[in-house]
């Protein structure tokens, strides 16, 4: 076994293939990562240019989700990998689902950005959007970084966050359309930091989900669906 918990093989090349397809995700998930940024400060700056670039971006990230899962492909197909090796590909194959769908909630914020850049106004909600866009681009990067280190500890602390981010929104939501009851005027530009918010949240959704994968890659459990009190008892044992 090597130090990630994955068996050596006689074929090199079949150590090689496993290793590649798990830098792609992690590259992949690199640019996600900036593109998560990229949005949040293309939306509290009012930077047109950049969202701009962050919508342009998504296409390549669409790219390497295919080129990815085709790499996964060939390997089921030629290696026929078993344990460690299989949940491995399984979680790569799962893993750049949920960054693609992080990518694509990336560019939704940047065209929310890009309607308040051109409505000329900045609304309400903008503390909240950075405050909640901190917690899950952290929530993201801690994901990625638990998936490269096969780091269980740090997979469930996201987990947790999850949690965290899950009450900020509905409580950010709550103020928010308090604002717009009280000021009909500005249920636009309210509404687009709402679609904002939202797609914040499911980022942080998506960055539980990869966490859950490093714990099943490393445990062999299947966590989906599952107590954080539970969850945290499959660590341990």
């Amino acid at each position: 076994m090597d130090k990630d918990g994955h068996t050596h093989h006689i074929s090199q090349q079949f150590n090689d293939e496993l290793e590649r397809v798990r830098s792609h995700l992690l590259e992949m998930g690199g640019l996600v990562e900036s593109q998560v940024t990229d949005a949040v400060h293309a939306l509290l700056e009012a930077d047109s240019a950049r969202a701009e670039a962050v919508r342009t971006n998504d296409k390549r990230i669409n790219s390497m989700e295919l080129s990815i899962d085709e790499e996964c492909i060939r390997i089921l197909a030629r290696r026929q990998p078993a344990a460690s090796d299989l949940r491995l590909v399984i979680a790569v194959t799962k893993g750049i689902t949920d960054l693609e769908r992080v990518g694509d909630e990336a560019r939704k914020i940047a065209e929310q950005a890009i309607q308040l850049c051109e409505s000329g106004q900045s609304p309400k909600g903008y503390v909240e959007a950075r405050h909640i866009g901190g917690l899950v681009v952290r929530m993201l990067h801690e994901a990625l970084d638990a998936f490269a280190r096969q780091d269980v500890d740090m997979a469930l602390s996201v987990v947790e966050q999850d949690k965290r981010v899950d009450m900020e929104y509905a409580s950010a939501m709550r103020e928010l359309v308090t604002v717009m009851m009280e000021d009909p005027r500005t249920i636009s530009r309210v509404l687009s930091i709402m679609w904002s918010l939202r797609s914040l949240e499911r980022v942080g959704d998506h960055a539980r989900n990869l966490a859950e994968y490093v714990i099943y890659l490393v445990k062999g459990e299947d966590v989906r669906h599952i107590g954080l009190q539970e969850l945290a008892s499959k660590i341990k044992s």
